[in-house]
């Protein structure tokens, strides 16, 4: 009886290849330079996360077929190409205000956990040979975490541009995040 359990070559490739930019997403919102404002905090710590999107994006589509997967990575490495571009715009703007510090400790404490929970769910997500399945249940908790870092950084004064920046994510992520519990769904597997 053949082990039905064994990765093909294309899943080790494409697997390899993930948790490289897991890593390297970690390095670098872990060592994204803070400061005293929110604003400028959330944007650096965010742009990794963006970068492994697309980078994700793109690994999966060396490898599947699916039309309804493809055309979803597609409009993700495209949206967060976008938002990319919309916070380095901003960046240099985002160095004021200035938050005080007890804002600085609570929002920080907050994003530590949400960041400790997503790296934990990305670096756990099931492998398996089904590209498409593996990627929606990395991508899911990915999206999950960019919209809770959101909802958190909104709670406390940002600079004007990023508002919207937040909402946007938030708004984006969650649908999308919809649509890939719905892609799931349809390919027979419980949802994320």
């Amino acid at each position: 009886m053949a082990n039905t359990y064994l990765l093909s070559d294309p899943s080790k490739r494409y697997l390899c290849c993930y948790y490289q930019i897991l890593d390297e997403m970690i390095q670098g919102i872990t060592t994204a330079k803070l400061t005293r404002s929110l604003s400028h905090n959330f944007i650096v710590q965010m742009i990794p996360h963006h970068q492994a999107a697309v980078r994700m994006c793109r690994n999966l589509l060396q490898y599947s077929d699916d039309g309804a997967v493809r055309r979803l990575a597609q409009r993700i490495t495209d949206q967060q190409t976008q938002g990319l571009q919309a916070m380095e715009g901003l960046l240099p703007d985002c160095g004021q205000p200035a938050n005080p510090q007890m804002d600085l400790r609570l929002c920080h404490r907050r994003t530590e956990l949400i960041l400790r929970e997503l790296f934990s769910q990305m670096g756990s997500a099931p492998e398996g040979n089904r590209l498409d399945l593996v990627f929606l249940r990395q991508m899911i908790p990915h999206h999950l975490g960019a919209a809770r870092m959101a909802q958190n950084t909104l709670r406390y004064q940002v600079a004007t541009g990023l508002a919207p920046v937040l909402r946007s994510t938030i708004d984006t992520h969650c649908k999308e995040v919809r649509q890939m519990r719905a892609l799931l769904r349809r390919m027979g597997c419980q949802t994320v």
